[in-house]
């Protein structure tokens, strides 16, 4: 792991969070985009803001966000964001979350296949580059 700054990555990550912050604004009453789609790009949100600073494997990364994307599903069981002293309706009580849902791990599972997919999928169109 290497800290490196990547412009593409942090480009890629303002994008996804101007998408979410759409989705969560002007998409709310969509329920499809608002409760599932929201959570299937979250992950990658994760994985260029990641990329946007460190350079590191892949794979392990992804798996990583899915660590911690679940291990944040599972404190929402619990209160978490009460529990740290965030006023509901605050934005990290929103970023948090405050329901348990084995859809959302669904979702974050299928954003970390995606993400899986397309490195496989660009790693083999840079080796043809290569070669």
């Amino acid at each position: 792991m290497k800290f490196r700054f990547s412009l593409k990555y942090f480009v890629a990550t303002i994008v996804i969070f101007l998408v979410e912050v759409l989705i969560a604004t002007k998409l709310k009453d969509i329920f499809f985009v608002r409760a599932y789609l929201g959570d299937v790009i979250v992950v990658i949100l994760l994985y260029t803001f990641v990329k946007s600073f460190i350079f590191i494997n892949n794979q392990k990364l992804i798996l990583g966000i899915l660590a911690f994307s679940c291990l944040v599903e599972f404190a929402q069981s619990f209160n978490i964001a009460e529990k740290l002293g965030f006023q509901q309706g605050s934005l990290m009580y929103i970023v948090i979350g405050n329901s348990f849902s084995w859809i959302d791990i669904l979702c974050y599972v299928a954003g970390c296949l995606l993400l899986f997919l397309f490195v496989k999928f660009e790693e083999s169109r840079s080796l043809q580059k290569v070669s």
